[in-house]
């Protein structure tokens, strides 16, 4: 008889376009997990950010870290019937949205509520960075078709991808890591990536 999988809260991370949710649906499965995806269209701001970056950062910004740091309170209940959880995207995401967009003053006043939250979230058991090339991440944004990511500003995309590139390079949080670069990995036509970051994940977390 198959043993049930542990009961891990697994957290995937990277930039715009690089595969997140693709991947946690896919490790589902595998995890008989709950998923908790960030819900990124209720956001009222996000279009007229996209339309003017420097006007509309600080409302978008702050509405994002309420709205997720209300989904990572949810995971603290649990779920007694799928255990486990994935998430595609950790509330530290969100500081580093906000340090590319916001401006020093809006910067400080971010930092102190982000500060008064950022203990009262759990920790994953497992941490996935995922990254990709540029063209590639320009590629999927284009090919899922969202309304206010069309056209997208492949100057801010790159500035995001260099500063996730810098956060994991300086990364020292008490989670276990995982690094995947996913330019040339296919979720949609092969399972067997999922498999095997479903086996480096259980080996992270020591099972």
């Amino acid at each position: 008889m198959m043993s049930s999988p542990p009961a891990l809260y697994v957290a995937v991370e990277g930039p715009i376009g690089v595969g997140k949710t693709t991947l946690v649906r896919g490790l589902q499965r595998r995890l008989q997990a709950r998923l908790v995806l960030e819900v990124v269209e209720e956001n009222p701001f996000l279009a007229r950010f996209y339309e003017d970056r420097e006007r509309y950062a600080f409302q978008t910004q702050l509405f994002f870290l309420m709205s997720r740091f209300r989904q990572q309170q949810e995971l603290l209940q649990g779920d007694l019937f799928s255990p486990g959880t994935l998430s595609d995207y950790h509330l530290m995401k969100d500081r580093i949205f906000a340090r590319l967009t916001l401006r020093d003053d809006e910067l400080a006043l971010y930092e102190r509520v982000y500060a008064s939250l950022e203990t009262h979230i759990l920790k994953p058991d497992v941490l996935i960075y995922l990254n990709a090339r540029q063209d590639v991440l320009l590629e999927r944004i284009a090919r899922r078709g969202r309304p206010f990511e069309r056209d997208f500003d492949s100057a801010y995309l790159a500035e995001l991808s260099q500063a996730y590139r810098h956060y994991f390079a300086h990364y020292d949080a008490r989670v276990p890591l995982l690094t995947i670069d996913t330019s040339e990995i296919d979720y949609v036509t092969s399972e067997d990536p999922i498999d095997r970051i479903y086996e480096d994940v259980l080996r992270l977390a020591g099972h």
